[in-house]
């Protein structure tokens, strides 16, 4: 299974015009093959911090979420909606644990 957790910033006076956007994306994304979750949860304390949490249940499956039409029309609204700082890290796991 792959992990991909992380954080996308924009300007907090464009989060109203991005949620649709956001959402749009993770609905497309909650739908493809592969995909066991997916969110984008905004920060409490920071505006305009968006953390990222995706699982994945391999390349194959990540590698067709990157080349389909809702992560290409996504990545087109970034800079008009001013998302430029992205921080993203894939993990493989290959056991989870409950804690």
């Amino acid at each position: 299974m792959l992990l991909i957790v992380g954080t996308v910033r924009l300007p907090p006076e464009n989060l109203e015009r991005a949620k649709p956007v956001m959402q749009a994306m993770v609905q497309a994304s909650r739908a493809e093959a592969g995909c066991l979750e997916y969110i984008y949860a905004e920060d409490l304390f920071v505006p305009g911090l968006i953390h990222v949490k995706e699982r994945w249940i391999n390349q194959v499956t990540l590698d067709a979420h990157f080349v389909s039409a809702h992560i290409q029309q996504w990545r087109a609204s970034w800079e008009g909606l001013g998302i430029g700082e992205r921080d993203l890290t894939v993990y493989e796991v290959s056991e989870p644990r409950i804690i």
